[in-house]
Parts: C-alpha cells; structure tokens; sequence
C-alpha cells in the first residue's frame, strides 16, 4: 500500500519527466530553418571542394524534413547533388537501393541513409556561436565535418 508522500513522490517525478521531454523536443525546433555552408570552416580530408550548399530543416511536430544541396567541384568536374529525406520521427523511407530515416537523439538530429549499399550517417546539432554542424560519417571515408550559418 503506497503511504501518501510514496504517491505524491511519484506524482512528482512523473511530472518532471512529462516537463523535461517537452523542453527537450522544442530545442528540436531551433534547427528549422536553411543553412548556409561555410566551406572555409568545413573539414572535407581530401575529398573534392564543396563550393557552396545548403541544408533545409523542418521538424513538424514529428515529421523530419531534411534537404541538402551542395555544388562540387574539383579539376576534372562539377557537379550538384541534392536529396531530401522526409518521414515521421523513425520511420524509413525505402524505395529499391535506397533507405533514409531520420531520428532525434537528444538534441541531435541523426539521419541515417543506404544508398546502393553505401551507409551515410549524418548528425546535425547546433554550435556555440549559434551556428550549425553537420558530421558525415560514410563507409569507407574519413568523417567530415561541415559549418553552416542560418541564411
């Protein structure tokens, strides 16, 4: 048999758990918005020059946008890529040679995606100075660390 200050205790720390995860899902909303790469700040290890990009973020109340467009290039080409990912909260989004799916761990905005048999995992968090990071971790590369600023 709970005593009453067992009961209020328990009340109690229900309550803070309930407050403490809507505080930590609205930090999830300070991502919303395009960023603008800055390639001087960006750490590519050797792969070819990003010269300009973009990312796009809009968490709707639990469906994840994510859109990245970057321009690259290098001596023997120049190229864009651009794919969006876009499902609720856990969720995949898989068509044939293709899986993404993007999650929230804590304040970090992961999006994991395997395309033809390559496995990309990006993390998107924000910076001190009010700024954004985006790590890219790829099988078979150095990570590389990408700096952006809201546009």
């Amino acid at each position: 048999m709970w005593t009453k200050s067992g009961r209020n205790f328990i009340i109690s720390a229900l309550a803070v758990l309930s407050f403490a995860s809507v505080a930590l899902a609205n930090h999830h909303h300070d991502l919303n918005g395009t960023w603008r790469m800055i390639p001087a700040r960006s750490e590519l290890h050797g792969q070819p020059a990003i010269e300009s990009g973009t990312v796009n973020i809009n968490d709707r109340e639990g469906n994840v946008w994510v859109e990245r467009n970057f321009d690259i290039s290098d001596v023997h080409r120049t190229e864009s890529s651009s794919f969006a990912t876009d499902a609720r909260q856990n969720s995949s989004i898989k068509e044939p040679g293709f899986k993404s799916k993007a999650k929230w761990e804590g304040d970090v905005l992961k999006v994991t995606t395997t395309r033809e048999g390559v496995t990309t995992v990006e993390r998107f968090s924000l910076t001190g100075d009010g700024g954004m990071m985006m790590q890219v971790d790829r099988s078979g590369h150095p990570s590389e660390t990408f700096y952006f600023e809201r546009q």
